[in-house]
């Protein structure tokens, strides 16, 4: 058999196809997932191999539960490749957010914080990490915008409609805002209020980081897996932040 131009342009197609869907997929609840089939294929593979009839079949019984809740799960996934696909996004080569471009952003969030904190606004905001957080983006008004410190104190100017809920900040944008977060059932200190809650629950539930400023008092914190770090300065809680969002994890 003979390999064509052809074969190579095949090939080409179905490798730039496979490895768009895997970024699509990076950040989001389906990178974890399918590292769990990934564990489940390759223990049916060694059962197998081994003659082990009993782990074989409970471990093919597994897979087919988890192929027919497949659609389910990833339904919020789905329907965003079905959109990219429409807006023709999928198939557009991926562009780099610039040198610099993460600090810029930083600067403009924790600008923000202490502006929102010395006037005594609340404000919540999310930083999506690895775990992805599309259902809690679905909750909100989708922005999509660049961030900046103007459109961040915009929206949590106390009257306009976005000021209630979090933002979501997820690839250096600004994804969602109004967003419903899940409370803690942790009993927080006294003076902690809704946001507060809300800031430690989705900390607790994903790996998210959450920047919180309280209405009552202004003071800055910062929720990370479902623990709450308090009284942060301005240029403290852009250290804070930049070690957590490059990996660094609670000592």
């Amino acid at each position: 058999m003979i390999f064509t131009l052809r074969d190579a342009i095949d090939i080409l197609i179905v490798a730039y196809v496979v490895y768009r869907v895997i970024r699509s997929l990076q950040g989001t609840r389906a990178t974890t997932l399918f590292k769990g089939l990934a564990v489940i294929f390759a223990g049916s593979v060694v059962a197998r191999a081994l003659s082990l009839r009993t782990v074989s079949w409970l471990l093919d019984q597994a897979t087919t539960l988890v192929l027919v809740a497949l659609p389910i799960v990833f339904y919020p996934e789905l329907r965003r490749g079905l959109e990219q696909i429409g807006r023709g996004q999928l198939f557009s080569w991926p562009l780099g957010r610039g040198p610099g471009r993460e600090e810029l952003d930083l600067d403009a969030v924790c600008r923000a914080a202490a502006r929102l904190s010395s006037a005594k606004t609340g404000a919540l905001i999310a930083f999506q990490r690895k775990t992805g957080l599309h259902e809690y983006i679905e909750t909100g008004v989708k922005l999509d915008a660049l961030i900046s410190t103007e459109l961040l104190l915009n929206i949590f100017e106390p009257g306009v409609p976005l000021h209630d809920g979090g933002v979501i900040i997820a690839g250096g944008r600004i994804i969602s805002a109004a967003c419903v977060f899940p409370l803690t059932d942790a009993k927080l200190s006294g003076g902690l209020g809704t946001r507060h809650r809300a800031a430690v629950g989705l900390s607790e539930q994903t790996d998210a980081v959450v920047v919180v400023v309280s209405e009552e008092t202004g003071v800055i914190s910062l929720a990370v897996g479902g623990s709450l770090r308090r009284y942060l300065t301005e240029s403290r809680l852009k250290e804070q932040l930049a070690f957590y969002l490059q990996g660094g994890e609670m000592a």
